[in-house]
């Protein structure tokens, strides 16, 4: 699918900043529908099911936390929000809440339209009965449960590691919160063990990074979670 066959959804009641949003993916090919208010954001969802959305939390009439409730509650669609607020509360909440990824304002274009690449990529990949992903030179198999190296030597990852793995590979190129890593990794009980999680995460880079102390793939979002990279190309139907 090309980008002129993507359709996003714009959701801020700001006019110039819309203006400036629709100049900017227009520019890139996307067709894009606004709305300047949380009613209208789920009326146009609704009528014209965009293949992303973009929503700033401060709208007139409802928070934006509700219009990414409202949206979860009939798609699946990505939602990336972008806001001027930068509290770790606000994103986590924003996060955990269904959207896929959080920008705050004022905005790098440049990473902006990077994100909603990533976004798009990951809908279109998660259509699929994707298996195979490759993350620099070590190539990981979900159905198959199993991890080789550049040179096709098994990599061995422990059942906590894997599934780990597997849960960041589920979101790549998106922010996963620690609280969401927690819950589908570890379970409700071991909700608060941060510190596990950040064990095993330097576990993982250890195996998964040329150079663990500078990691280019498995990435610490501050105050959030983590970010996967894994290459454009990489999943697919094997």
């Amino acid at each position: 699918m090309t980008d002129s066959m993507f359709r996003l959804l714009v959701v801020e009641d700001d006019a110039d900043i819309r203006r400036v949003l629709r100049t900017l993916l227009e520019a890139q090919g996307y067709r894009v529908v606004e709305a300047g208010t949380a009613e209208r954001a789920v009326i146009e969802a609704r009528s014209h099911k965009p293949d992303a959305v973009l929503v700033d939390l401060g709208l007139p009439d409802r928070d934006g936390q509700t219009v990414i409730r409202d949206l979860r509650a009939f798609s699946t669609v990505p939602i990336l929000v972008l806001s001027a607020r930068t509290m770790d509360a606000e994103k986590v909440q924003a996060l955990d809440g269904g959207a896929d990824d959080y920008v705050t304002k004022p905005f790098n274009a440049g990473e902006l339209l990077a994100r909603v690449r990533a976004a798009l990529r990951r809908n279109a990949q998660s259509s699929r009965q994707s298996h195979v992903v490759r993350i620099g030179r070590i190539t990981v198999d979900l159905a198959a449960r199993e991890a080789r190296d550049g040179d096709g030597n098994g990599l061995h990852l422990t059942p906590l590691e894997f599934r780990l793995l597997a849960c960041l590979i589920r979101g790549h190129g998106l922010v996963v919160t620690r609280d969401q890593i927690l819950q589908e990794v570890w379970g409700p009980d071991r909700i608060d063990d941060t510190r596990g999680l950040r064990a095993y995460v330097r576990a993982l880079r250890q195996k998964l990074e040329p150079d663990p102390g500078q990691p280019r793939y498995l990435l610490t979002e501050p105050g959030l979670g983590y970010r996967l990279l894994v290459q454009d190309d990489a999943i697919g139907t094997h």
